[in-house]
């Protein structure tokens, strides 16, 4: 399991945008929803396997349960997207990644998984990690033990095989002032990127584990975006990170609006959501629906099923705009915790029921939407990105996107997905 240490450290930055200041706070039978409209890459061949490095992962061909991005036809409606991500990313006495895991797999939705480096380096062996600012071996959220290192990696290999992403967190979870990644410049981050790599890549040799499986990706590959902690220092990690193989950040603060481009990335932010019988939105995250409702991860045990319905039935709200409205992508992010009794648990599985089984509805990884972004014509998402939150364009879909010029064949014939270059 994974080191009694492992909590979840937050930054004055997520704290106080938490309080909502209005304005600026294992199912083969899938149900039809996420994916049904594009054709999915088929599986990888089970003979493809080679290794890399001290063979902790390893190249297994294209990845399977991917669907093939396309561009939007003259008068065609936007698809509506909608993103799950888990912070962190550990598979721990809770169980919560394996349950996600088969969640995802009942409602045909693939999910962003940002592993934290940490997780997969023993605490025998923490001083390894040399992170910026602070002394060697130091992490404000543990390290593992052998049985929590195997229990992830079962879980990390299943998610990818699943068709998910395997992004990063990053390594130690340091918030603030002092040390804090805020505080951290352009070079720090470059170390901290390359730390985060190194121990997905050398696990095998850090844990002793030399007769478990490989991870079956090239994380060099693989790695292409992620979410600092805290939500803090994203512009010096992404002027990093766009030298270093990422193309897109969730590090940001925003509203429900089509994404735009910073330094190079994709930048798909959190969103600000309704808080259904507040006066205020807050983030699209189940830490910030906690802070508002108790400050405690252990409130008000008579309040728990209340406050879960409130955070499901606010984050339907904020889908039903963006469907109804503006099409905008729906960013949701999420830890594996029980707090309030698991309540936020549960509203992200009936949020997922809802959403991720409607036809015209895909659930997809952050990479799945940058590809799809990467595909659609410039003007087109100029287009989008003019449309406010909730605002259906004038005179429908149809008219809206009449314009959009047919793909030509450089940009969309025969094109692979990005994702499919695992080489």
């Amino acid at each position: 399991m994974l080191a009694a240490t492992k909590r979840i450290a937050f930054g004055a930055a997520v704290m106080a945008l938490a309080v909502g200041v209005a304005g600026c706070s294992g199912a083969p039978d899938a149900q039809k929803g996420a994916h049904g409209a594009n054709k999915k890459a088929p599986e990888a061949p089970k003979n493809v396997v080679r290794l890399i490095g001290d063979g902790s992962t390893a190249f297994t061909g294209v990845q399977p349960h991917l669907t093939k991005p396309q561009r939007l036809k003259p008068g065609q409606k936007p698809p509506q997207f909608v993103v799950f991500s888990w912070d962190g990313a550990g598979e721990d006495s809770q169980k919560l990644f394996s349950h996600f895991r088969d969640v995802g797999k009942k409602y045909n939705a693939t999910m962003t998984y940002f592993l934290s480096g940490v997780y997969l380096l023993p605490e025998e062996k923490a001083k390894m990690y040399d992170p910026p600012q602070h002394s060697p071996g130091s992490s404000d959220i543990g390290f593992n033990d052998t049985q929590g290192i195997k229990d992830t990696l079962r879980e990390l290999r299943g998610a990818w095989r699943d068709g998910n992403e395997i992004g990063t967190h990053f390594n130690g979870h340091f918030c603030g002032k002092e040390g804090g990644v805020g505080t951290w410049s352009v070079d720090e981050w470059k170390s901290e990127i390359n730390q985060a790599k190194s121990f997905v890549k050398g696990w095998k040799t850090n844990a002793g584990l030399k007769n478990e499986a490989p991870l079956p990706f090239d994380y060099d590959k693989e790695m292409v975006g992620g979410r600092t902690p805290c939500l803090e220092g994203q512009k010096n990690m992404m002027l990093a990170a766009r030298t270093m193989g990422f193309r897109y950040d969730s590090s940001g603060i925003g509203n429900q609006v089509w994404p735009k481009k910073k330094e190079g990335l994709w930048d798909i932010p959190l969103q600000l959501v309704p808080v259904p019988g507040r006066e205020f939105e807050t983030l699209s995250m189940d830490y910030n629906f906690m802070y508002n409702q108790s400050g405690t991860v252990k409130g008000d045990p008579s309040q728990h099923e209340y406050w879960g319905n409130q955070m499901r039935d606010g984050l339907l709200e904020a889908f039903d705009r963006a469907h109804k409205g503006n099409r905008a992508p729906l960013i949701i992010g999420n830890h594996f915790e029980s707090w309030n009794g698991g309540t936020y648990m549960r509203a992200i599985e009936e949020t997922m029921k809802t959403v991720c089984t409607q036809k015209d509805v895909r659930c997809v990884s952050f990479r799945e939407l940058a590809d799809w972004l990467d595909v659609q014509d410039p003007g087109t998402l100029k287009k989008l990105r003019g449309l406010g939150v909730g605002q259906a364009p004038k005179g429908g879909w149809p008219s809206f996107t009449a314009a959009v010029a047919a793909a030509s064949p450089a940009a969309t014939a025969g094109r692979p997905a990005a994702h499919a270059k695992q080489h």
